[in-house]
């Protein structure tokens, strides 16, 4: 048998291949692992709010708690004045999330639908000021806040103020009203409808997704808010909650289960809105993440 017989008969024998199901055995197996330990500081965090004081501090940590303390959450309640720190959050981050969703649906049709000069300057300088971080702008926001200006250091205002809008919602829904048909656009001026009635009975019901995206961006965002807050406010008369927990870990550094029933029933309510929205979430960036 010659050379070229022999490698065409080896070419021809069948290879050994896996089975099906074993590619997508091993997807599920990475999923599950990534979804461990993700899932693995929430559970710890809560688990050790249910222990005792000395089994929440012994090392090695126990992984499930050997007698629950449920009572521990009421007596971390009791501590602070969580309510009153629910009330200001819940606040300031329904006001701040109104704003930025008005601020960013008027600027995000009009540089998704509207012509005028200099619109690709403007947009662009735009971007620009959302890869800017944040610590750079802490000190004149201060400034601009402070006494000297407007007046309003140690108020709700001050809290809300400079997240009316942003350069990331801005850009989310206008990468969503881009893809409206034009054919949509030029039945309504047929019909006689201005911007403002084809934004408001066209374009918004078609963009729910990105919507309640950008609506739950915003309100966990300000939820989560500590570094401005803590340096606007003195009086926890009007800090949000994440300021309260800051002192709380103050207050009681050394009870440790306390400390993490407190992070636990402060994080519960942004977990549930997640759960809630998530399909929203999916959609919205899906849909808006691969239009130019």
């Amino acid at each position: 048998m010659n050379v070229p017989q022999a490698l065409s008969r080896a070419a021809a024998r069948p290879r050994p291949t896996l089975p099906r199901w074993s590619g997508a055995a091993a997807k599920h197996l990475v999923l599950i692992f990534v979804g461990l330990a993700v899932a693995y500081p929430f559970y710890f965090m809560v688990s050790s709010g249910l222990k005792s004081f000395f089994e929440a501090t012994s090392t090695p940590p126990t992984v499930i708690p050997t007698e629950l303390h449920p009572e521990n959450f009421a007596d971390a309640w009791s501590r602070a004045p969580w309510a009153r720190f629910f009330v200001n959050t819940v606040f300031i981050a329904t006001v701040t999330t109104l704003g930025e969703l008005v601020t960013a649906i008027l600027a995000a049709y009009a540089f998704a639908q509207m012509r005028f000069r200099g619109k690709a300057v403007v947009f662009t300088i735009l971007l620009a000021t959302y890869m800017m971080p944040g610590e750079a702008t802490l000190i004149p926001n201060f400034v601009i806040m402070s006494r000297r200006y407007l007046n309003l250091y140690d108020t709700y205002w001050a809290q809300i103020f400079p997240f009316l809008a942003t350069a990331f919602s801005i850009f989310l829904l206008r990468q969503q009203f881009l893809g409206v048909p034009a054919e949509l656009r030029d039945a309504a001026r047929i019909d006689g409808a201005g911007h403002l009635r084809f934004l408001w009975s066209v374009v918004l019901p078609i963009s729910v997704p990105a919507l309640v995206t950008v609506t739950v961006i915003s309100f966990l965002g300000s939820w989560n808010s500590f570094q401005w807050p803590l340096i606007m406010t003195s009086r926890p008369e009007i800090q949000p909650i994440q300021v309260g927990l800051n002192a709380f870990r103050g207050e009681t550094s050394s009870l440790y289960h306390l400390l993490m029933a407190a992070a636990a029933f402060t994080v519960a309510p942004v977990v549930l809105l997640y759960l809630v929205a998530q399909r929203y979430l999916v959609q919205g960036v899906a849909r808006t993440g691969i239009r130019g």
